[in-house]
């Protein structure tokens, strides 16, 4: 597996990204979902990877940056036929490690609260994430909840 910052132009990454918007718009009620479609991604405060294995993707993961200190996880997605292989822990580890590297001191993240959700807190509680109020521009929602890994915890 190589992961590698992308541009967002090929269409297997612009599949994966719809699959994303549509199952986020089939669990959430439409004020809770608060996923980035691949023109918001393109943004230049947004740092975008993805894991290939020769020409297949994988998955992807993105880092929204807030401030020099904070920045927040965005578009963490495991490609189907991938799940449950380690794919997400890599792409977050490697989001992680480039944070720290940056000098960044918080990584935050909102996620949903439905079921669906559940494999996703279970992989940012295993990599040091703890639930949190809301931050950003977010808003306190039943159908979210907030994560935070404070950066310096992990020297």
């Amino acid at each position: 597996m190589k992961i590698r910052l992308d541009d967002l132009s090929s269409p297997a990454v612009a599949a994966l990204l719809q699959e994303h918007l549509d199952d986020m718009h089939r669990t959430s009620p439409p004020e809770s979902v608060h996923v980035l479609d691949l023109s918001k991604l393109k943004a230049p405060s947004i740092r975008f990877w993805c894991a290939w294995r020769d020409e297949q993707l994988l998955g992807c993961g993105a880092l929204k940056l807030h401030s020099y200190h904070d920045a927040e996880i965005k578009s963490m997605r495991t490609a189907r036929v991938f799940l449950r292989q380690g794919v997400a822990a890599k792409i977050l580890q490697h989001i992680i490690t480039y944070a720290r590297e940056t000098g960044l001191q918080s990584l935050y993240l909102e996620t949903g609260t439905q079921d669906f959700f559940k494999p996703a807190h279970q992989l940012y509680l295993r990599h040091g994430f703890d639930f949190c109020g809301p931050f950003a521009d977010y808003q306190a929602d039943p159908n979210s909840c907030f994560m935070h890994l404070y950066l310096a915890d992990l020297a």
